[in-house]
């Protein structure tokens, strides 16, 4: 009996080692049974016919191929050496993993061999310049037409990736020629604009100061003249009060020897005569011994000098 059970257990042994297998998540599986394509089966457990099934486990994550160095003849009849990277992933529908498997014999190859075509012509149809100018140009259209084309086995290209497009050493000395003197001439730019700049602040400092400079002198010839206006408004006022005191005295003169003469016209007459008679003149010639002497005296805020007629008419 235990010999019995050590059998069986020995024959389930050998059973699950030839009839179970697992399925990852990043896999699909295709069975086949007596070399036929039988059932598609997705990730988990999966029970075989010992020696009748056999289980192909198929990577559906992104993969990737190298197109490999090659030299390729541009529009403009130059030899470049260009590369590119393809990426590419099965789709996980049971009919792309079948054509995966069966409708070609090694897809690694055959999109290595595909890329490499595909982008001789695309560069091919390009000068040097442009093909390096539109780099995103020719990734896209080397995707595009790959992804075409693999779709057949059952093979999606995610994308393509141009590693480098070299040119021959001749032609390579003279881009660096040119990227040397373009940045020279950068340079050469950036030094006129920093001196123009340079030369554009010092110009605004310059009118600045000139400008200051007006200003002061505005001001100051402001201030002189509203100095020169006070002084004449001074001087002005001091005239006006000196007239208006002149004014005064001549007002008390006049109302002093109105008083004076009041009831002696004589006298009055006499006065107005020699006032009339001695109109700009610097000497007065008043009678001894009259009242007049005071009188004239006080008017014009000088000294009288008395005259003696009687002398006069002796001689």
């Amino acid at each position: 009996m235990l010999e019995i059970l050590m059998g069986l257990a020995i024959l389930g042994a050998v059973f699950a080692f030839f009839s179970l297998r697992t399925i990852r998540p990043s896999e699909r599986g295709l069975v086949e049974r007596f070399g036929k394509y039988h059932a598609y089966k997705e990730p988990g457990l999966v029970i075989l016919i010992p020696f009748i099934d056999r289980l192909v486990t198929v990577d559906i994550t992104e993969d990737m191929v190298d197109a490999a160095k090659q030299e390729v003849i541009t529009k403009d009849s130059l030899n470049a050496q260009v590369d590119a990277q393809i990426y590419f992933k099965i789709m996980e529908d049971e009919q792309s993993v079948k054509k995966s498997q069966y409708a070609v014999s090694d897809y690694y190859s055959q999109i290595t061999a595909l890329a490499r075509t595909t982008l001789r012509a695309i560069i091919g149809g390009l000068s040097l310049t442009e093909a390096n100018q539109d780099r995103n140009k020719i990734n896209f259209e080397l995707a595009k037409q790959l992804d075409s084309q693999t779709k057949a086995w059952g093979i999606q290209v995610v994308r393509a990736e141009l590693k480098e497009i070299q040119p021959p050493e001749e032609v390579q000395a003279v881009m660096n020629k040119v990227v040397v003197a373009e940045k020279e001439k950068t340079a050469a730019v950036d030094f006129a604009t920093s001196k123009e700049t340079q030369a554009d602040g010092e110009k605004r400092a310059t009118i600045k100061g000139a400008e200051a400079d007006k200003q002061q002198k505005i001001l100051r010839a402001q201030g002189d003249a509203e100095a020169r206006i006070r002084i004449a408004e001074a001087e002005a006022k001091a005239i006006e009060v000196t007239a208006k005191a002149n004014a005064e005295r001549i007002r008390l003169v006049n109302e002093s020897a109105q008083k004076y003469f009041k009831g002696e016209a004589v006298e009055l007459r006499r006065l107005e005569a020699a006032e009339k008679v001695l109109e700009g003149s610097t000497k007065l010639i008043v009678p001894q011994g009259s009242n007049l002497i005071n009188l004239v005296g006080d008017a014009v805020g000088s000294q009288i000098i008395p005259y003696d007629f009687s002398k006069q008419k002796k001689k």
